[in-house]
């Protein structure tokens, strides 16, 4: 996605045109797309460069490296609250603040299908370009390709993003203790319910938006506290059930969690009865879920609820021993029920 210098290229038709094969040949049109989409809506020093990639400042000195990668395939590509370009953003600095991370750099590459309105193309990546803004990260380089009709379904985002770590942090599955407290960021399942009521025409009486959102301005409030926090996740695919049995696999530990304690929105609720869905294991992209000592559950708790993106943080459950590393439930009618991995596809496509 490297700038090219705009005396070699024209403004593209945007209201009326179209992406064609020709817009990913390297030529004079894939400057045109840079030009007019991509470098207008993400401009900044580094990719003012106009190299094949970014050279980039090192972080803080004695800070760790973190970095990881994510790609996005949702359908369809706008939803209330969101569309595929902010999800992009949000999906990958998510990930770094799961592991504690400040969020600095990200790459985005973009697979775009023949036919896609440029519309479209610029309304996504001008809602990227407004979410790494918020977020406070930088797009620094990318690239782009174009695939036939029928091939490619709109557009597909690749992100990666790196950040950095200080101090001891080390939030990590693999650290959950028995006796800790499971905490949960608020309500579940509202990305998930948001594309599918999008993708199936659904209206309910109240509407339904995704909690889309940048996590690590909570994480870095939550860490703040000084909380013994060993675990961060942000339960996306697979929901709240999947993540939670991917954490007590990873620590070799057990879980019980209080279906009483778990926020959901009513709207929520009621779209997951009528199609016959269960919340927890609908996907989220603005929670997380945090296992710290009991002693720090409840300072952890209140530095949650004091930020926007954690007023609804809850008390859901605890780990406990168990070898065989079940997830179960204490349901509001006073049983217990096992709470098992997500088999199959609940929902396609919704990240």
């Amino acid at each position: 996605m490297s700038k090219t210098k705009s005396i070699y290229v024209r403004p593209l038709d945007i209201k009326q045109g179209r992406v064609d094969m020709s817009h990913g040949s390297g030529g004079r049109a894939s400057a045109q797309l840079i030009e007019t989409v991509f470098t207008a809506a993400l401009d900044n020093e580094y990719l003012r460069q106009g190299n094949d990639g970014a050279v980039l400042p090192l972080p803080p000195a004695g800070s760790r490296l973190v970095m990881s990668t994510d790609g996005h395939v949702v359908s369809p590509l706008f939803f209330p609250g969101g569309n595929i370009g902010s999800l992009s953003v949000h999906g990958t600095v998510n990930d770094l603040a799961m592991m504690g991370a400040r969020p600095l750099w990200l790459s985005a590459s973009f697979i775009l299908e023949e036919g896609l309105p440029l519309a479209d193309l610029l309304r996504i990546v001008d809602s990227m370009a407004r979410a790494a803004k918020t977020a406070g990260v930088v797009i620094v380089t990318g690239d782009t390709k174009v695939v036939e009709r029928g091939k490619g379904d709109g557009v597909y985002i690749s992100t990666t993003g790196v950040g950095y770590v200080q101090g001891t942090t080390n939030p990590s599955g693999n650290r959950a203790r028995a006796g800790d407290t499971i905490l949960l960021s608020g309500t579940i399942g509202d990305h998930g319910m948001a594309i599918m009521s999008q993708r199936e025409g659904l209206q309910f009486e109240s509407a339904i938006e995704s909690d889309s959102a940048a996590l690590h301005g909570l994480v870095a409030a939550m860490l703040a506290t000084g909380a013994d926090i060993r675990v961060l996740r942000d339960p996306t695919r697979g929901g709240l059930a999947t993540t939670l049995n991917e954490i007590a696999r990873q620590s070799g530990m057990g879980m019980v969690i209080d279906e009483a304690g778990i926020p959901v929105n009513k709207a929520v609720a009621a779209a997951c009865e009528f199609l016959g869905l269960d919340p927890l294991y609908v996907a989220n992209e603005g929670k997380l879920i945090a296992i710290c000592a009991a002693a720090d559950a409840a300072m952890l708790l209140a530095a949650m609820r004091a930020h926007p993106l954690g007023q609804s943080a809850a008390e859901i459950g605890a780990v406990i021993e168990d070898a065989s590393c079940f997830v179960q439930m204490k349901t509001k009618l006073g049983g217990r029920r096992m709470v098992d991995w997500l088999n199959g596809d609940q929902l396609p496509r919704i990240c």
